[in-house]
Formats: structure tokens, sequence, C-alpha cells
């Protein structure tokens, strides 16, 4: 079940309520019991799993072609 942040407006506590994605819109009361909050905007930290992550180069990537890598005379 998804966690929505919320800020309550008369004590400006941050709290967190698990709730269903069909009720992510419905009103939210703070602990102390205040009824105007207002939803906060969260962002997530995504992690590589198996097989998605891009594998590290061993060695650099050639620069700049012929003249950028020091061929010509």
């Amino acid at each position: 079940m998804p966690t929505y942040a919320y800020r309550c407006r008369e004590c400006t506590d941050t709290f967190e309520l698990q709730r269903p994605m069909s009720q992510s819109g419905a009103p939210a009361r703070c602990p102390d019991g205040h009824a105007d909050t207002v939803k906060l905007l969260t962002t997530i930290a995504l992690t590589g799993s198996a097989g998605t992550a891009a594998a590290p180069r061993s060695q650099p990537a050639p620069a700049g072609g012929c003249c950028g890598g020091g061929c010509c005379s």
C-alpha cells in the first residue's frame, strides 16, 4: 500500500499515512486531530535491479577520432 506525506497547516507537523491509491485524494486529519492538511509531493529514489543497470565501462571511450587521438602527422 502506498504511503502519502501530509503537512498540517495548523500545527505545521508533517506526517505520513498508508492508504490505497483509490483514497489518495481523500482528506486526511493530522495526528493531533486538525483537519486543515495538505498532501505533499514526495519523490522516491529508484535503484537499479539485476539486468536493468548498464554495465560499467572497463576502458574510457576513444577521444575525438584520428586527429583527437594524435595519429595525424
